[in-house]
């Protein structure tokens, strides 16, 4: 690793593992594998907010034992691009492929090169443009919000955004929409994304929007203490409903600053780390190609759906509310089962679906395309990985209707059938107090989205 990524990085190694390359495998998945306490947000980790990434610490364990600088490593669902940014960051070269046009977005700009000296100026600039243009401009800009988007999308920017911040996010995203440059343009999108979708906060009327669990706030003040919103609400939910809205111009000159300090300002010479465009269960690469893959697949029955909160900024980027429904149904993980191609699945398996079957044949037809779908991204990986290499997957189990759909058992047990053996299956437990899901930092048993969300096992599959 270079000097300068090693000062920027200032993050242990992990220590040497010894033994054959099954054996490390073997090794590393019977390691700790929590990284409770650890800092998760060095570098460009932490752009952009996502839900229920793995700490970046777990990938580049694997990245650093199991390959050597140079070597080519996958996430076939990368997600917010974590797998990538440790591959380059340890000298390895990366590929990542996506379906979600939020993930693509953050991916490229958390591996692209950046030049601060050229970001800076471009952002005061745009700043200063976007504010003019408020100030002088607001009727045409007041038009702009009647004929940017179709009924439906309107609808939904309405309800979940005030008129005064329509009006600044408008002209934010006309002077984002002048950068001729792709790569400068997709960091200020970024940005841009930033300030809508957030831990807390924010600059919709919504909480939560990085749990992709959004609810409407009932009593919203504008910044200059103007009440905008109010609804009925009991006495006791009064405060935690009730949300004062920032200027967008203002969290957006914030944000850009803080998103300075996330880049990536260099490179290892003759390195590439790229998220491209691509379904994993048909992965645009050659057979044999790829010496190690690390991946988190999303749960099964949409238990965390990235989109319906990412859908909250790529209003802003020219989607409609139709047209992101219809990327949603083909993510794997979703609810729809009309015109599914269903696999034939393995004993185990099938009987887990069975289980389901019993209570709810609707739910038992989404897992089971679930599990084909999965099968053909394990039929995939196996291909594209060479012989005598891992794949490593992370995923949680998801308890529907009292069953437990054995995420973890399953995807081992389909994942033998194309030709894996499993020497190992890790358990890792996740800290809610820093992951990002959608349920509360305490756990209740009691709560099914909390049922399957309190561990996260780690699949290590390995192709003789």
């Amino acid at each position: 690793m270079s000097n300068l990524l090693l000062n920027e990085l200032q993050v242990e190694e992990p220590p040497k593992i010894t033994g054959t390359y099954r054996d490390k495998l073997i090794a590393l998945l019977g390691s700790d594998l929590d990284f409770h306490n650890q800092n998760n947000t060095y570098k460009s980790h932490n752009i952009h907010a996502f839900p229920a990434k793995f700490p970046p610490q777990l990938p580049r364990k694997f990245i650093h034992t199991l390959t050597e600088p140079h070597d080519l490593v996958l996430d076939p669902m990368m997600g917010s691009g974590t797998t990538l940014l440790e591959a380059l960051l340890a000298q390895r070269n990366g590929i990542g492929f996506d379906i979600d046009p939020l993930a693509l977005k953050i991916s490229s700009v958390k591996t692209a090169h950046h030049s601060i000296e050229k970001l800076e100026p471009m952002a005061r600039i745009l700043i200063e443009r976007a504010r003019k243009s408020i100030e002088d401009e607001k009727q045409t800009l007041l038009e702009g919000l009647t004929t940017r988007w179709d009924k439906k999308t309107k609808e939904f920017i309405d309800y979940w955004f005030s008129l005064q911040t329509q009006i600044e996010l408008l002209a934010l995203a006309k002077e984002i929409e002048q950068i001729p440059d792709v790569g400068e343009r997709s960091f200020f999108e970024l940005v841009f994304s930033g300030i809508i979708i957030t831990k807390s906060g924010g600059v919709s009327l919504a909480f939560d929007l990085a749990h992709t669990r959004p609810h409407r706030a009932k009593i919203v003040y504008s910044n200059d203490g103007t009440r905008i919103v109010d609804e009925p609400v009991s006495e006791k939910r009064r405060e935690i409903l009730t949300k004062k809205i920032k200027s967008a111009l203002g969290e957006f000159e914030k944000r850009f600053q803080s998103s300075l300090n996330d880049l990536i300002i260099s490179h290892p010479n003759n390195m590439f780390s790229q998220g491209v465009f691509g379904n994993a269960e048909n992965i645009p690469l050659a057979a044999n190609a790829v010496d190690l893959i690390v991946t988190s697949p999303p749960y099964p029955s949409n238990a965390i759906d990235y989109m319906r909160a990412h859908k909250f900024s790529l209003t802003w980027l020219g989607y409609s509310i139709d047209e992101l429904g219809d990327k949603r149904k083909i993510y794997i993980g979703a609810e729809a089962t009309l015109d599914v191609k269903y696999e034939k699945l393995p004993a185990y398996t099938q009987q887990v679906v069975k289980k389901l079957m019993a209570v709810d044949e609707k739910k038992s037809l989404v897992v089971q395309r679930y599990y084909s779908e999965m099968t053909r991204v394990l039929r995939e990986m196996y291909r594209v990985l060479k012989s005598g290499k891992a794949a490593v997957v992370v995923v949680g189990s998801s308890v529907i209707r009292g069953i437990d759909t054995e995420v973890q058992n399953c995807l081992a047990d389909i994942g033998r059938t194309v030709g894996f053996e499993v020497p190992k299956v890790g358990v890792r437990n996740l800290d809610r107090n820093r992951r990002m899901l959608p349920a509360g930092i305490n756990v209740n048993l009691n709560s099914q989205i909390q049922q399957r969300m309190h561990q996260e096992y780690v699949i290590g599959f390995y192709k003789p």
